[in-house]
């Protein structure tokens, strides 16, 4: 079977692997105290050009977005964002059991609108009774979406300027982060996210690494006893050195960039093959995720040699369809797929 239904089928990649296996006896201090997380976030504070910026090591996406936005939001308020962000559809309720609603937006293939931002602010305090219904108290985006499209540097800012005018702090999900800093065309670097947004995640999970995400607070802004309410949400790793060694590993010398464009480049090789073939793109996106539409019986045949993951009914005889690259995605495999197409 070919794999094409997510990007964390496979491991690592080699090198993280390799100084797992140097320093695997090596004695260390838990929690993150050690000298491979001190590494890892120097080389991090530096690929954001943010020198003093907080940087915290935590074992997965779900348990980031959930501690994130639980100590970022006051205890009366929700999480703005799009209908169909992660944090609204696949999160299991993980945000509404520490007590936050997911307030959303309109999506506009996965992302929200400043000026829908700026409506639903106006909309809620003009409300004479909005004291007694749930405030708005952060702006969570994802970036790439969930749909693999990208906020431009313009967008961004503009979302950030409302959600600040309304004192909400501006949290991006960046699960698949490198991906995006890598697709063609983007004029969002690492260092305007640093500088626009008030809390970001760096994505290792699905760009390279076995596990875990590096959060970064870039405003002097990072919740009081942070360490130890990463430990209620149950995302602080006793064996925190593996951590630092996965992002040491990725920030070195550029290879959490280089390994994220190979995802790219197969997707859109994949993307082109589909469009000479006469298939119908759900979403055009730059990034690793690609959407088409299909009927039951391509859907079947192909489902017969190629693992991918259905996203959403198109009508009553397509489905919209995802093949997903990897930052491990050979030129073998892709080519595979597309003479199947």
């Amino acid at each position: 079977m070919l794999n094409f239904v997510n990007d964390y089928c496979e491991g690592a990649h080699p090198a993280i692997l390799k100084r797992m296996e140097e320093t695997n006896m090596e004695q260390l201090p838990g929690y993150g105290s050690d000298k491979y997380c001190d590494s890892a976030k120097q080389k991090i504070r530096e690929a954001c050009g943010c020198p003093d910026a907080d940087v915290w090591l935590l074992v997965g996406g779900t348990q980031t977005n959930q501690t994130v936005i639980d100590t970022i939001t006051p205890a009366y308020a929700g999480v703005v964002a799009a209908s169909n962000g992660h944090v609204n559809v696949h999160e299991a309720g993980a945000i509404e059991s520490t007590g936050h609603k997911v307030l959303t937006l309109p999506s506009h293939e996965g992302k929200i609108d400043a000026a829908d931002l700026e409506q639903y602010c106006k909309d809620f305090y003009a409300d004479g009774n909005y004291t007694h219904m749930v405030f708005p108290g952060c702006v969570y985006v994802s970036h790439p979406s969930e749909y693999g499209t990208m906020y431009t540097k313009a967008e961004l800012t503009a979302i950030a300027e409302v959600a600040h005018r309304y004192d909400m702090p501006l949290f991006l999900d960046g699960a698949r982060l490198g991906y995006g800093l890598t697709a063609e065309g983007t004029d969002l670097t690492l260092e305007d996210i640093a500088r626009i947004t008030d809390v970001f995640y760096i994505g290792g999970t699905k760009v390279g690494a076995l596990f875990g995400e590096a959060v970064v607070f870039t405003k002097h802004n990072t919740p009081r006893h942070f360490l130890t309410l990463i430990k209620q949400h149950g995302a602080l790793l006793a064996k925190g050195w593996l951590l630092g060694l996965q992002f040491d590993t990725l920030f070195t010398d550029g290879l959490y960039t280089k390994i994220a464009r190979n995802a790219n480049e197969k997707a859109d090789q994949i993307r082109e093959a589909l469009k000479a073939k006469g298939y119908q793109l759900a979403y055009e996106n730059p990034t690793n995720q690609v959407f088409v539409v299909m009927d039951q019986p391509t859907i079947e045949r192909l489902g017969a040699e190629v693992n991918m993951d259905f996203l959403e009914k198109y009508d009553d005889t397509h489905s919209v369809m995802r093949f997903c690259t990897s930052w491990a995605t050979t030129q073998e495999h892709t080519d595979q797929l597309i003479a199947l197409l």
